[in-house]
């Protein structure tokens, strides 16, 4: 039975090398496989899946509106199976909707291709991506792909920095950005650059938003 797959982590944990390798190892054995990206993400070029160290790939572009159920449906002769991918691939997956999340449950349980996402869990403010949300309910496995703070720990959170490296605490959710932008960091240091002293004499202030 196919499955639906979602790998997660904070920035720069290698998601996409990640996809990329798996996308050629399929390949490698002469299976074809569907690779997807964000119409949002511009950091390069659109439509191409890039990681940092220099692999890319041509890509399929999915908006807010796309129903994926249909266009992977349309990639190949659904009579004779002809052209029939053997997975597919989704990277930056944190924007996908909740509906393209159950479209590519029904694409895994319908039409019994292997969906692999691969994206964010949590944005700036330590909130889950609508996507990302969905994505953990409805994956058959998870999987997180893990990259480090500065202190050595494991990095599960991200902070938004200005172009004078200064913390960025509001805005809006989606702020496209690579290292220039955005730090990956662990929780303790996440909440510490996020709160600074002013919460720390809440009996939970060594917790993000005193949750």
């Amino acid at each position: 039975m196919a499955k639906l797959y979602f790998t997660y982590s904070a920035m720069n944990a290698g998601k996409s090398t990640l996809l990329l390798q798996a996308s050629y190892n399929y390949a490698e054995r002469g299976m074809r496989t569907l690779l997807y990206t964000a119409a949002l993400d511009n950091r390069t070029k659109v439509g191409e899946i890039s990681s940092r160290i220099g692999l890319n790939r041509e890509a399929f572009v999915f908006e807010q509106g796309t129903n994926l159920f249909d266009h992977v449906g349309a990639q190949y002769d659904r009579e004779t199976g002809k052209g029939r991918p053997d997975c597919i691939f989704f990277d930056e997956a944190q924007f996908l909707s909740e509906d393209q999340v159950w479209q590519l449950c029904r694409v895994a349980d319908e039409k019994g291709i292997p969906v692999m996402c691969y994206g964010l869990r949590t944005d700036f403010q330590g909130k889950l991506f609508p996507g990302s949300k969905q994505l953990l309910a409805l994956a058959d496995e998870l999987r997180e792909a893990r990259t480090i703070c500065w202190c050595g720990r494991k990095a599960s959170m991200v902070v938004r920095i200005d172009h004078d490296g200064k913390i960025i605490a509001e805005g809006d959710q989606v702020v496209i950005g690579g290292e220039d932008r955005y730090v990956s960091l662990c929780r303790k240091h996440w909440a510490e650059k996020n709160l600074g002293d002013k919460d720390r004499s809440d009996p939970q202030g060594d917790l993000p938003f005193g949750i």
